[in-house]
């Protein structure tokens, strides 16, 4: 495993909420670009699924995701975190940061940092 740096260790000011759905959640995200809007998305998504503050910043996992548009593109880089919460490596960010963004071609690689998932020490939320 890869050393994280100091820079990589770093936790995020929180820019989201939770709002009340019939159906379920919605998150609320924001942040001083888009970049870091859908960045916040998936923290809020993390921090929902469990208690952020005993996830710790010891590994990164890499993602791809592409859509057809900006909400699909949102969508997709979510199910692609939720999938490595759900399947193995069963990871769980902290933190999410975007490391490419296309904007014309609707694709975005990003790194989240964080953990393994493990039941004794993150209590569960929702998925």
């Amino acid at each position: 495993m890869t050393e994280l740096t100091k820079e990589e260790k770093e936790i995020p000011l929180i820019k989201y909420e939770y709002l009340d759905h019939t159906a379920d959640v919605q998150l609320h995200a924001w942040g001083d670009s888009l970049e870091e809007a859908f960045e916040q998305c998936a923290e809020a998504m993390f921090g929902y699924m469990t208690e952020i503050d005993k996830v710790e910043i010891l590994e990164k996992q890499e993602i791809e995701a592409q859509g057809e548009d900006l909400l699909s593109l949102l969508f997709h880089l979510l199910d692609e975190f939720l999938f490595l919460f759900s399947a193995e490596p069963f990871f769980i960010a902290r933190k999410v940061k975007i490391t490419e963004f296309d904007r014309i071609n609707f694709k975005i690689i990003a790194t989240g940092y964080g953990e393994t998932f493990d039941l004794k020490k993150h209590p569960q939320g929702t998925e």
